[in-house]
């Protein structure tokens, strides 16, 4: 059992350290493979001591710095989750980080986990994780068969368009090669944009 981490910067601790400097995914010369986390031999652990008390997660919020942490502290945990107890792609499917009903959905479950497993926290506080779990399976399931997604295929998530409002394009669905590699791609991504909206809120504020 691995005891909790807290924050963002805390969870930081899962990137790869080069000289005691931490890398990033956003460095040219990263070699994502030397993470435990791509090479299937990583175990999700934290810190025996949070620095910050948990709260809750707005992805929508989230800084590039803030979010590169809570990325790979999320996806070390759903590996680490899906290995423990066994589940297949039809609850959580290898492009769970391209679908926003899976990543919300994993992350409350996450939050959830690390608040049980909390060292200060009630005995009874796991069990009712389990009976939560149970939950959060079924609705993983139907998030899975709604959005198409697979083992070795993936599509993005059909949008229902409304009267009046513009129909949206039909994604195309794509073989998923490997899973790591497009994480890596998925999570730069991700980053860039999260950075280039806080350069333009600098911009505004200086101008």
């Amino acid at each position: 059992m691995s005891p909790r981490a807290s924050s963002a910067s805390e969870r930081a601790r899962v990137m790869p350290t080069v000289d005691g400097q931490q890398e990033s995914l956003l460095d040219p010369d990263y070699d994502a493979s030397i993470h435990p986390m791509f090479s299937g031999s990583a175990e999700y652990s934290g810190h025996d001591e949070p620095v910050e008390p948990l709260r809750p997660l707005n992805w929508n919020l989230l800084s590039g710095e803030e979010a590169e942490a809570e990325w790979l502290d999320l996806n070390a945990w759903v590996d680490w989750l899906r290995s423990t107890y066994g589940l297949p792609p039809t609850v959580i499917p290898p492009y769970w980080h391209r679908h926003d009903e899976l990543i919300w959905e994993l992350s409350a479950l996450h939050l959830h986990w690390l608040n049980s497993y909390d060292p200060d926290g009630s005995p009874s506080a796991p069990i009712m994780w389990h009976r939560d779990f149970a939950d959060a399976r079924q609705r993983l399931r139907e998030w899975v068969a709604t959005c198409g997604t697979r083992l070795d295929r993936d599509r993005p998530t059909r949008q229902t368009t409304w009267p009046g409002e513009d129909a949206q394009p039909s994604g195309v669905e794509v073989v998923i090669e490997d899973r790591g590699a497009d994480f890596v791609e998925f999570v730069v991504e991700d980053i860039a944009a999260r950075r280039r909206i806080e350069d333009r809120v600098r911009a505004a504020r200086a101008g």
